[in-house]
């Protein structure tokens, strides 16, 4: 882990990537405590201010229901935020023990447990969590879970992958030779040894995790108010972009700016794990 922090300080990109984030959420948690208009994230309406362009007063303009565009784009960040780790959290806890458990079982449980998985992967990414959402109902803990089911089976590969490539290794038949039972070896051999395979996959999907919600969000399947993550704020005002561009245009650019962090993060510590291998 001290390595993985070294390298992504000691790049200007990665360590601009982590701060960014860091910034982010910082601000998108005290927003509503240092904002004129954190009334507005609620949903306070104010016809008076509809619709004006970024100024002084409005760092991003208005939308047209006269809210401050700077202030709910910064706690829409919290929530997608939310969500990106609310998936990568919930897919790792299902997945990672099943896979490593996989790795070291017998070749017929290995097989059950490889065709389950794979039945969740013949989906299309989207469709499951569409699926899902459409039968709890559109709300942030359910494209959580919508998205975590969909994605769990990846995590399931990935530590399976490592914990054949770990039980197969002298130290393990050494433990095995001295007693020690799947659960030591899980503990002790698998899961200190597959961290950073499973942590730099679960960085690169913090970033999949919030445009997939943005896409639920497009299709009315996403978080609901008050809980308006950028995919929302997008949503709501994509009709009103030829006319107020700024709307769009700063949720969008929040967005785009968090996934393009998480993914140089995700390389950055790919390339630890790279160097190691070689």
């Amino acid at each position: 882990m001290k390595n993985i922090i070294k390298k992504i300080i000691s790049r200007k990109l990665s360590f601009s990537a982590l701060v960014f984030l860091l910034i982010l959420f910082l601000l998108s948690v005290s927003i509503v405590f240092i904002s004129p208009y954190h009334e507005d994230i609620n949903g306070a309406v104010n016809f008076d201010n509809s619709g004006k362009p970024p100024s002084f007063d409005h760092w991003f303009g208005t939308d047209t229901a006269g809210r401050d565009i700077f202030t709910v784009t910064i706690r829409a960040g919290f929530y997608s935020l939310k969500i990106a780790f609310g998936v990568v959290l919930l897919s790792v806890i299902i997945g990672a023990p099943i896979g490593m458990f996989s790795g070291i079982a017998s070749k017929r449980i290995d097989e059950v447990i490889m065709r389950f998985t794979d039945g969740f992967l013949a989906f299309p990414p989207l469709i499951l969590p569409v699926f899902i959402t459409a039968v709890l109902g559109p709300s942030m803990n359910n494209v959580i879970i919508g998205i975590s089911i969909s994605w769990f089976p990846w995590y399931v590969r990935i530590a399976r992958s490592q914990s054949l490539i770990i039980a197969s290794s002298d130290y393990v038949a050494i433990s095995k030779s001295m007693g020690a039972g799947k659960f030591h070896i899980i503990k002790n051999h698998i899961l200190p040894n597959s961290f950073h395979s499973i942590f730099t996959q679960a960085t690169i999907d913090g970033g999949y995790a919030i445009l997939t919600a943005a896409g639920l969000s497009f299709i009315g399947l996403g978080a609901q108010h008050p809980e308006v993550e950028w995919g929302l704020l997008i949503t709501q005002s994509r009709a009103q972009f030829l006319n107020h561009w700024w709307e769009v245009f700063f949720p969008g650019i929040f967005m785009c700016l968090t996934v393009a962090s998480f993914n140089i993060i995700g390389d950055e510590i790919r390339s630890v794990d790279d160097i190691k291998k070689s």
